[in-house]
């Protein structure tokens, strides 16, 4: 069978991918997609849509059990978990679907198939149906990444979990061990605390949600509590044993090992790339601790060679994935194209209370030499978290005293993870403290907590 020939063959199809895809098809090149299992990879399929789908559902519970606060009656409140499942994968399934449509829209052709690069600028692709040879002279690989899993901690979807386990839960469990409190272990945690279940995380560093600044994890961390979650920091499970219908998790603190028992382990441990199978040692590939290494533009060093998203490292986020995509896209077709920088991208996540940042923190600030200046402000100080029923929350800004540069933003609260793109916006534009402080924000609105939290950091802070 003759080769199929393309300007462009996308392996992967999930939020780097298919951004690729359209974006190359736009500037007009003739593309292909491989992709084994589901268009819109895991991020739409089995992480970030599904799992926002689940939380809104423990929201809105949440929410219906505070009725009385808002003078509202609810009796015999109660949740269907297969229900709150069910809406989640038709979510999914609908953005799924959407990106099917994507790739017919902008001509993008799709191959349902395991890929393998047997030499520079050619694409195999096994199939059920058969073979499919094609050749390219660019190639993007955005295979993506999977769940870590660490020796003795091995998901058996019964009584240890991975995430997609906890997207799809045969019970409801009573007793939970989640293991990792980074953004997917918490939002989990979070999900199956407001549900019911006795929730206990464990994170080896030495606070919750550790990329995050230190104030921000302490203030999650004291929300998480007063819900009724157990948080054991600088702790590691040293082994699970797994009984009938029981695990019995030996979890070591400051060289003490404790013995607790629980009927569900989620393990969200980080995360590997999925650079296996592909050929890519042969083609001269570099990959370090399971990740391609790339410069600044996605090159991996072989000619015609890229690597986006979340196999090319740290920050693992979708945006960023799709941010890289289009720069790639746009590199190849000659166009100028901006490298992404991990300090501008944004972290969310999507727990009770919500968390998200941008930048650097204040401990990083200092640490790469900044004079500092920062600024805070209480969701208490604000009337919309009031009317809303949402009091607990902070924001919190760093500037350089010297050019009055926003270096970072830091947020937990109600809805951070959409006030803090005002900040994105503001970093992308270079933006001083002076341009936020001349800025009218909205009245009644939880943006004005970033007006008084850049206020406060210039000690002009009005409402506090």
């Amino acid at each position: 069978m003759a080769a199929q020939n393309f300007d462009l063959i996308v392996i992967g199809a999930g939020p780097g991918g298919y951004v690729a895809a359209i974006r190359a098809s736009q500037l007009g090149m003739k593309v292909a997609i491989v992709e084994r299992e589901n268009l819109g990879g895991i991020c739409l399929n089995w992480g970030c849509i599904p799992t926002k789908a689940m939380l809104r559902s423990s929201e809105v519970f949440h929410l219906m059990h505070r009725a009385k606060e808002f003078g509202l009656k609810a009796t015999g409140i109660d949740y269907d978990l297969d229900a709150v499942v069910k809406r989640s994968r038709a979510v999914a399934g609908q953005l799924s679907g959407g990106i099917g449509h994507l790739m017919k829209k902008n001509k993008v052709t799709v191959f349902m198939g395991e890929a393998t690069i047997p030499a520079k600028g050619k694409v195999t692709v096994k199939s059920e149906k058969g073979t499919d040879e094609l050749t390219a002279k660019n190639i993007v690989l955005a295979t993506g990444a999977r769940a870590r899993e660490l020796p003795g901690l091995e998901a058996d979807g019964d009584l240890v979990w991975t995430y997609r386990h906890a997207l799809q839960p045969k019970k409801m469990p009573k007793k939970l061990l989640v293991i990792g409190s980074g953004a997917i272990g918490i939002e989990f945690a979070s999900f199956y605390n407001t549900l019911g279940a006795d929730t206990t995380v464990v994170e080896v560093m030495d606070r919750v949600l550790p990329v995050e600044d230190a104030e921000i994890s302490a203030f999650a961390k004291k929300q998480f509590v007063k819900q009724g979650m157990k948080i054991m920091e600088k702790s590691t499970v040293k082994q699970l044993d797994r009984g009938k219908g029981k695990v019995t998790a030996h979890i070591e603190t400051g060289g003490k090992t404790e013995k607790m028992e629980f009927d569900t382990v989620i393990s969200a441990v980080g995360i590997v790339g999925n650079v296996e199978g592909l050929g890519l040692e042969e083609l001269g590939v570099k990959i370090d601790r399971t990740h391609v290494i790339t410069d600044e533009f996605c090159r991996t060093g072989v000619e015609g060679l890229y690597a986006i998203g979340d196999v090319a490292g740290a920050p693992w986020l979708a945006h960023k994935a799709s941010h890289e995509g289009v720069m790639v896209a746009d590199l190849i077709a000659g166009k100028h194209a901006h490298p992404v920088k991990p300090e501008s991208i944004a972290g969310c996540t999507y727990c009770h209370p919500q968390v998200a940042s941008v930048g650097y923190t204040e401990a990083k600030a200092k640490e790469l030499g900044y004079d500092i200046k920062v600024g805070r402000f209480p969701f208490i100080g604000n009337g919309k978290a009031i009317a809303l029923g949402e009091p607990e929350g902070m924001i919190k800004t760093v500037f350089d005293a010297k050019t009055g540069e926003l270096l970072g933003a830091h947020m937990v609260g109600a809805e951070v993870t959409e006030l803090i793109q005002g900040y994105v916006v503001g970093r992308q534009l270079e933006t001083t403290e002076e341009d936020l402080m001349n800025t009218v924000f909205p009245h009644p609105t939880l943006s004005e907590m970033m007006h008084e939290s850049v206020l406060d950091a210039y000690d002009r802070v009005i409402h506090m």
